[in-house]
């Protein structure tokens, strides 16, 4: 009785992990604003920091999203550079095909994403680190 009520207990912290947690203590934020310029060009930043990934050839890419209604954009954020401090990122994508996102109120994502090649080719992908949140979005220019 008493094993299955740890195992229980143990279950429920792994579940219960704060959004910040990650594996292998790599970690990305997301700021608690975006930008939407005139040219409709959206721009998300925040912060990230990692460890070399693992020796078999795998690289750490930073994506991030930006979701209103049932409109979502997402767009990459560049490669990271994973010598364990802390980084600030930056990512930009476009409204030319998504013209639902406006200024306002809107769920933006993150993530820290190891990939894995097999040769020049993509393998698999692992999000290492991951951070979504309500934002807003500000006009600029």
């Amino acid at each position: 009785m008493a094993v299955a009520a740890l195992s229980a207990l143990a279950a429920a912290a792994v579940f219960t992990a704060p959004a910040e947690a990650t594996v292998y203590e790599q970690g990305i934020s997301v700021q608690e604003y975006g930008h939407i310029s005139e040219d409709g060009t959206v721009t998300l930043s925040g912060t990230y920091h990692c460890t070399n990934p693992s020796p078999t050839r795998a690289k750490l890419q930073i994506s991030a999203s930006v979701t209103q209604g049932g409109t979502r954009l997402a767009f990459g954020g560049g490669e990271a550079d994973c010598d364990g401090e802390e980084h600030a990122w930056e990512a930009t994508g476009s409204l030319k095909y998504t013209p639902g996102i406006h200024p306002g109120a809107a769920l933006a994502g993150a993530q820290l994403n190891e990939i894995h090649f097999s040769g020049l080719m993509p393998r698999s992908i692992d999000t290492v680190a991951e951070e979504r949140r309500e934002i807003r979005l500000i006009a600029v220019g």
